[in-house]
């Protein structure tokens, strides 16, 4: 189906062409020194030591729990309400994901009270996900963390301009993980990166992302290496440096994406007012985000209610998603069988409206319009 309005669009043009066409001229494709070059630009916007590039964010959330030692045995806390990338990486590392409920019904962010309920003796970590770019509430992440002597892995896939109190989500914990997926505010189809403070972390995740060996090709090529050892079993997590030419510009153009989608969540959150039909989470937000996205949750519903929603969106030419399904529902989860009251009512409630850099407030406009109407007549339907 082809929308009229989309759930996203790409920001690129033609320096992102430019890009790509440099580095091809260069006859330097794979990993090398554009590479280098983002590592050292992302961690200076940051304002972190180390960033390590990698080929999605999942291989960061799985390089993050491998060079923290995370292993068979553990437990890792996880929320549900999130990609299931961020629970399948604590089973590549065969240790056990245990699964916490959300804030509330409008603060999707993982619930520190309920981590605290959930941690045992076999409590290794905390993977928290700063959810559409809203910051969860790190102090008391952070507070439980230290008392309890556990890591906090931030999964900040959504947040690559958002802070928290100052500091840069991402920043906060042992581990930063961000993803440069098509549809992420920097985007180069598939790319991600891993952000530490930590030298000895950092340096391990170098190694194992390049099938454990001591050097690369692009300094074997320009004489830096004759050889190499091999001293841990690693993998082939490398992104190349296509890829990097387009996460490069793409995080020159972060700044102005961001203020953009600022304005864009304002006017939505204007023309959305007087609806009572609906939650708008994250409304009274006090910290900087990166406003992945922006999803409404409908009041008294329940799934066949906000599917027949979508259905008349999408005929009407509006494109829109679901984040997330609970990842603890998920077949390949019923082994750990939990009640998440807060994460099921948001899963089967929630509606991820369109937002993207070059969306029109007219467009918003017109969403709203039509969101209001189709949740009026439903409520006439059942009157």
């Amino acid at each position: 189906m082809n929308f009229r309005i989309p759930l996203f669009d790409l920001n690129y043009g033609r320096v992102e062409d430019g890009a790509v066409l440099k580095t091809l001229h260069s006859k330097w494709i794979s990993m090398g020194p554009n590479t280098k070059r983002l590592e050292k630009e992302f961690a200076s916007f940051l304002n972190v030591k180390n960033s390590v590039a990698v080929t999605n964010c999942t291989a960061a959330l799985h390089l993050a729990l491998k060079v923290l030692g995370i292993g068979e045995g553990d437990e890792v806390i996880v929320p549900s309400l999130t990609f299931v990338a961020t629970v399948n990486s604590v089973r590549y590392v065969n240790a056990m994901p245990v699964f916490a409920d959300i804030t509330s019904v409008d603060n999707f962010s993982i619930d520190p009270v309920d981590i605290e309920k959930k941690i045992t003796p076999k409590t290794k970590a905390i993977i928290v996900m700063h959810y559409g770019g809203f910051a969860c509430d790190m102090d008391a992440i952070m507070k439980l963390a230290k008392r309890y002597n556990l890591s906090v892995i931030e999964d900040a896939a959504h947040s690559p301009n958002s802070d928290f109190k100052g500091k840069k989500l991402g920043t906060i914990g042992v581990i930063g993980c961000f993803s440069f997926f098509s549809n992420k505010n920097i985007t180069c189809a598939e790319g991600g990166m891993i952000v530490t403070n930590d030298d000895a972390l950092a340096e391990k995740a170098r190694l194992l992302r390049s099938h454990g060996m001591t050097s690369l090709s692009y300094d074997r090529a320009r004489g830096h290496s004759a050889d190499y050892d091999v001293l841990e079993l690693g993998y082939n997590y490398r992104i190349d440096d296509i890829r990097a030419a387009l996460a490069l510009v793409q995080l020159k153009k972060l700044e102005g994406d961001t203020i953009k989608r600022k304005k864009l969540r304002e006017y939505y959150l204007e023309e959305l007012a007087k609806m009572n039909t609906i939650i708008i989470p994250y409304k009274d937000n006090k910290f900087g985000s990166s406003n992945y996205i922006f999803p409404i949750v409908l009041k008294n519903s329940d799934f066949k209610k906000r599917d027949k929603v979508r259905q008349k969106l999408a005929k009407a030419g509006i494109q829109t998603s679901v984040h997330y399904p609970a990842a603890h529902r998920f077949t390949i989860y019923n082994e750990l069988s939990t009640t998440l009251e807060k994460t099921d009512y948001v899963s089967d409630n929630v509606i991820t409206l369109p937002l993207y850099y070059s969306l029109k407030k007219k467009q918003i406009r017109e969403i709203a319009e039509k969101l209001n109407r189709y949740l009026k007549e439903d409520k006439n339907e059942k009157d």
